[in-house]
């Protein structure tokens, strides 16, 4: 039996081992995520110091070892130079990468979820940095659905009652519901709201700017139909720019993912501090 592999893989975390080598974590499409030594990476002048970094997709030729496989040759094949020039970018392309991690299989392929990712972390690099939300936003949606849990928009996942918002009436509101499973009618969330009061149920709960992230809660027209956006393959440039409505319709989306999947994602503390509403102030006399 041969000890080496030959796989594909992007770079989704590193670690420092000993002197000079890394551990990267790596989800390939042939053998779903690894975790190997890229021997004498962090030297100066190695051939693989540069092949090591985040979101560097590598044609890989891999050694078997006791416990950790090694990187003998990496042949790189994509970058995304420009995630890493800009922080909203970087942070966002963090975010999906710890997302694509909580979901990743080892020992099988994984090559849907290879080209998914790899897709939106180009439209990441592409975009402009007032549409990252937006693009984030999408990714996350359409790995959830890759996972199988993506949250129902189209009709209350309650009642099953169509959804259509009134983007007319400014004081339209549906709900979405993080246990339910995604969006509902506003009796149904009022109900949903007396059964449980939003109590903890064993699960991670996540929270915004110190406060306990409500299970269940009203949305707006306009969010409403933002999430039923997102079921599409591409995103219409008319909804891109709205990047208020993107905030929150990513924090929706984020707490629907922690809870789901029973596991914080860590850098959406930096999407707070990256794209948080400016607060409003009276002009000065």
């Amino acid at each position: 039996m041969s000890r080496t592999y030959k796989a594909i893989g992007i770079n989704l975390k590193s670690m420092p081992l000993g002197e000079a080598d890394r551990i990267l974590t790596v989800l390939t499409r042939e053998f779903g995520l690894i975790r190997a030594v890229a021997v004498g990476a962090r030297k100066q002048n190695s051939r693989l110091g540069g092949r090591s970094g985040l979101f560097v997709v590598n044609d890989l030729l891999i050694a078997k070892g006791r416990s950790l496989d090694k990187i003998t040759q990496a042949d790189t094949l994509e970058s995304y130079p420009k995630l890493g020039g800009d922080l909203k970018k970087l942070t966002a392309g963090q975010y999906l990468a710890e997302l694509t991690l909580q979901q990743a299989l080892s020992d099988q392929p994984q090559e849907e979820l290879f080209y998914l990712l790899n897709e939106h972390l180009g439209r990441l690099e592409r975009s402009p940095s007032s549409h990252v939300l937006a693009h984030l936003s999408h990714a996350v949606f359409q790995l959830l659905v890759l996972a199988g849990i993506a949250p129902q928009v189209h009709q209350c996942c309650v009642t099953q009652t169509i959804l259509k918002p009134n983007l007319a009436d400014s004081s339209w509101q549906a709900g979405f519901s993080t246990v339910g499973g995604g969006a509902v009618t506003l009796d149904a969330l009022e109900e949903l709201q007396i059964q449980d009061g939003d109590k903890g149920t064993g699960k991670y709960i996540p929270s915004h700017h110190s406060k306990k992230a409500r299970l269940n809660t009203p949305i707006s027209a306009i969010e409403l139909s933002l999430l039923q956006e997102l079921t599409s393959p591409e995103l219409p440039q008319e909804w891109v720019a709205c990047e208020e409505a993107w905030f929150a319709i990513e924090r929706l989306l984020r707490h629907y993912a922690q809870y789901h999947f029973d596991q914080p994602i860590r850098s959406a503390v930096l999407i707070d501090s990256c794209f948080a509403p400016a607060p409003f102030s009276e002009p000065s006399a």
